[in-house]
């Protein structure tokens, strides 16, 4: 009983020194630029008190297109998460329950890549991309492009495919029986039978864990749409951010601003936080 105080005050203190830039962008979001900056040197920058309103988030939506940033972000995230879980767990399946030649070695390599930081080939996938063809629908008519700038699937293709989800993947399905695989084979599934119908269903922390992974990236993108969108009905969220340094900055507004756009990743983390610490639990168990 002694030891637990101390650790349930330790904890509370983490609690609270973690949550507390998120309560006060929250608060300051409902006050106007003036009692922000006259609130900080006292409790009042994190209590609800003064002039309340909600003046900054209707500003928000007349200084930028707000809503199209995140509808976009919405899209480009979801379907981000999608084919990143369909792509990833099926890279692991291969590799992880299907016996072939030289499968240590591809997964090493996979591994290896992330430690090379984005920064490092974004430039040049800038390149790559700006070559790659792509088919588009005109009326009943096929044409093949050249190019993917400016387009949502340059913000959703070249991160589906993700090192550390296939890595997560293949160490959950890993803990999975094999005699399942065996079990699933008598009763006449292929390879394809048993990855959709045991390996998977069994999978949903792993699913989860996948699922934050992929969409927190997809969402906080700002580097790479910078550098390959240039229309506005086309770019995400994080982007918006530099609307609000132009002219005259408001700090309510941008404390808005982040507030709609930090909220969403707080309620997916919060709806899948047992899934995500069951799979990082198990992710180190093989059996």
């Amino acid at each position: 009983m002694k030891r637990v105080l101390p650790l349930q005050l330790g904890r509370s203190v983490l609690v609270i020194f973690f949550a507390f830039p998120i309560v006060f962008m929250l608060i300051s979001s409902f006050k106007p630029d003036a009692q922000i900056f006259a609130d900080l040197t006292s409790l009042k920058a994190i209590l609800p008190v003064g002039d309340i309103s909600l003046d900054n988030y209707r500003g928000v939506f007349h200084r930028v297109p707000a809503e199209r940033l995140l509808l976009n972000s919405v899209g480009i995230s979801l379907v981000t998460v999608a084919l990143g879980i369909l792509i990833n767990s099926m890279a692991a399946f291969a590799l992880s329950r299907m016996r072939w030649r030289g499968r240590r070695v591809v997964l090493a390599a996979i591994i290896a890549t992330l430690i090379v930081p984005f920064e490092t080939f974004a430039l040049p996938l800038v390149w790559w991309v700006n070559k790659l063809p792509w088919l588009e629908v005109h009326g009943f008519h096929l044409t093949l492009t050249s190019g993917w700038l400016d387009t949502y699937h340059v913000q959703i293709l070249p991160f589906v495919a993700n090192a550390f989800s296939i890595y997560l993947f293949f160490q959950y399905f890993s803990s999975i029986p094999v005699e399942l695989d065996e079990a699933a084979r008598m009763d006449g599934a292929g390879w394809f039978g048993i990855y959709r119908r045991v390996v998977m269903p069994l999978s949903g922390p792993a699913i989860a864990t996948v699922a934050i992974l992929t969409f927190l990236p997809a969402w906080n993108s700002y580097l790479w749409p910078l550098m390959v969108v240039q229309s506005e009905d086309l770019r995400p969220v994080m982007v918006g951010i530099q609307y609000f340094f132009q002219l005259n900055v408001s700090w309510g507004q941008i404390m808005a601003y982040a507030s709609m756009i930090t909220v969403p990743v707080l309620v997916l983390f919060v709806a899948f936080q047992r899934a995500f610490i069951g799979s990082i639990a198990s992710a180190g168990v093989k059996g």
